[in-house]
């Protein structure tokens, strides 16, 4: 299922949503538009969803994942070392769903880190 992100209007990035359980209600609510945060080389934001975690969560994420966080009700994109990393690779702060992936480099990220607004939307 593939997803447009857009950032602050302007920049965009195109994604896939996993066709599961968790993808699969991402992708039902969408369009989405959120405000922004970061944490290290993540982008973080809520999102109007309450899944709980399930068997797939995992600590083990890539640059270029997106990830389900239920503790915040947000989707979590990650495209470097997070704070609590001991490399290159992104550790998210708790368990996440992976529920996508960037489908273009995850580096592109770096240069939107001052991006405030995202939307996602679906590609038909």
């Amino acid at each position: 299922m593939k997803v447009k992100l857009i950032f602050d209007g302007k920049e965009e990035v195109l994604a896939e949503l996993f066709d599961t359980p968790c993808g699969q209600e991402v992708y039902k609510i969408l369009p989405i538009e959120s405000y922004l945060n970061t944490w290290g080389d993540e982008f973080y934001f809520s999102i109007p969803l309450d899944h709980p975690l399930d068997e797939t969560a995992t600590l083990k994420v890539k640059s270029g994942d997106i990830g389900y966080w239920p503790p915040g009700k947000a989707l979590a994109i990650f495209f470097g070392p997070t704070p609590i990393s001991v490399d290159d690779e992104p550790i998210p702060a708790s368990e996440v769903i992976l529920v996508g992936r960037l489908l273009e480099d995850p580096k592109k990220l770096k240069e939107l880190k001052n991006s405030k607004k995202i939307t996602i939307i679906p590609v038909e």
